[in-house]
């Protein structure tokens, strides 16, 4: 299993609305999708997390998954995720998920994510 990519702010990557602060909730993730990209926001000790959404295992929402403990356990085959590195805690999981950077701006969470532009 890799390690997890940091989520550290780059200057040169956008920041993107992904939801309203209110809407996190400890217990139950928020599934997003921006501009493609499913991330998943997780609020764990009053901290924002934002981790890629699908399961490496086999297509699931983890946001749809059980979240306890902080850790994130996937609803298809209980691949289980740290929420605060995304590091895989079970084999089944088989790598450890993306992290992105997260802000929040006037009560709107915010997501740092590189965008890859169709060509024209």
């Amino acid at each position: 299993m890799s390690d997890s990519s940091p989520a550290t702010p780059t200057q040169d990557l956008p920041w993107h609305d992904a939801a309203a602060q209110g809407q996190l909730d400890p217990d139950f993730p928020v599934g997003v999708d921006i501009h493609g990209h499913k991330l998943g926001l997780f609020l764990l000790d009053g901290e924002v997390h934002a981790l890629e959404d699908i399961c490496p295992h086999s297509y699931a929402l983890l946001s749809q998954g059980f979240q306890e403990d902080g850790v994130i356990e996937c609803p298809l085959h209980a691949a289980r995720f740290d929420i605060a590195t995304g590091k895989c805690l079970v084999a089944v999981g088989q790598r450890d998920l993306q992290r992105f950077p997260v802000r929040i701006a006037d009560g709107r969470v915010q997501v740092q994510i590189p965008i890859v532009k169709a060509a024209v």
